[in-house]
């Protein structure tokens, strides 16, 4: 098998590839940089842009399955930026896909695609995408993930979508840094009462789960679904992120900021940081403040029928691995652990 991996440098790309190069597979990546790692592993990477459909065209031909893990992350900046790499790449990658006849396409997506700011429990794939959107990324991404589900053809192309939810574990470039260097500097406030409650996703549960999407696209069954991906064992948030916290060496997040002054606080920020053209993140955003504030978690009976899915790691290996790295690694000395 001959396998394109979009983002292959990035946090869940790199696990993906690695799996993928376990199975004997031949893996080439498409960034928009080299990255060492991946030459470690020995695989063929391809550098471009999502935005450039002649460099997505030459990283597509040739291959069996892709799939598209690569996107701009955040909740915050132009909208321009979000949908012309989200949104637009991903047609790109569309159109490439059909040129070279390619088999199979799983693609990366979210279950912020379905968040309208309502508490979220148990949901399951027969929520629909929101009417009114709180931030870029998700709006950006429920199209991407519209055009992949339409795409899907019995009689040649396979698709479907994967929705992990906060993925996290070793070599996280994006969540756990960013709540230690918050929480080094006293920007953490436990949003709500404290009992909001999260389903999160080990990454390499989360890439696994990529593969047997593949599988499943090849045996005829998942073609034209999403699934939300999970650890199926919902936590407390904020007990979450102060077990993080606990093993970066930091102190616990004990100050409360209520749900209606957060979201409030977020949307005048926003207003403020709009009219002063700001390209750096407001410390709080209405998105955000629904995201502290609201529980999430979903149903994954749809992944554990059609792919087989179940979380191999579960939360507490998940945790000591990720506590070794954060021991073994600058982050945590950044953070003030030794």
């Amino acid at each position: 098998m001959q396998a394109l991996v979009t983002g292959g440098g990035g946090f869940l790309g790199r696990y993906l590839v690695r799996q993928l190069v376990a199975t004997g597979a031949r893996v080439r990546t498409f960034s928009r940089r080299r990255h060492a790692l991946l030459d470690e592993l020995d695989v063929e990477q391809i550098t471009g842009d999502l935005r450039d459909s002649r460099a997505v065209d030459a990283a597509v031909r040739g291959v069996d399955v892709v799939f598209h893990t690569a996107a701009i992350p955040g909740i915050w900046g132009p909208w321009k930026t979000y949908y012309e790499t989200n949104t637009l790449g991903t047609l790109h990658l569309l159109e490439s896909v059909h040129r070279h006849r390619v088999e199979r396409l799983v693609y990366t997506s979210s279950p912020s695609v379905t968040f309208g700011g309502r508490h979220q429990r148990r949901v399951d794939e027969r929520a629909s995408y929101p009417r009114r959107w709180l931030c870029h990324y998700p709006h950006s991404k429920a199209l991407a993930e519209l055009a992949v589900l339409q795409a899907d053809d019995p009689r040649g192309l396979r698709t479907c979508a994967l929705r992990p939810h906060l993925i996290w574990g070793p070599e996280d470039p994006h969540l756990v840094p960013r709540l230690i260097d918050r929480a080094r500097r006293g920007r953490l406030r436990i949003v709500g009462d404290g009992s909001t409650r999260v389903d999160m996703v080990y990454v390499e549960n989360a890439a696994s789960a990529h593969l047997l999407a593949a599988k499943a696209l090849a045996e005829g069954r998942a073609g034209g679904h999403a699934y939300f991906i999970t650890q199926e064992a919902p936590v407390r948030c904020w007990d979450w992120i102060n077990q993080i916290l606990a093993l970066a060496g930091l102190p616990p997040v004990t100050r409360r900021l209520p749900l209606p002054v957060a979201y409030a606080a977020g949307a005048l920020l926003e207003g403020i940081y709009r009219l002063a053209r700001r390209e750096t993140e407001p410390p709080m955003t209405r998105f955000l403040a629904l995201q502290l504030g609201r529980d999430h978690f979903f149903c994954t009976n749809a992944a554990r029928r059609d792919l087989g899915y179940r979380p191999a790691i579960t939360t507490e290996q998940g945790m000591e691995r990720l506590g070794a790295w954060l021991q073994s690694g600058p982050l945590a000395r950044r953070a003030g652990n030794g």
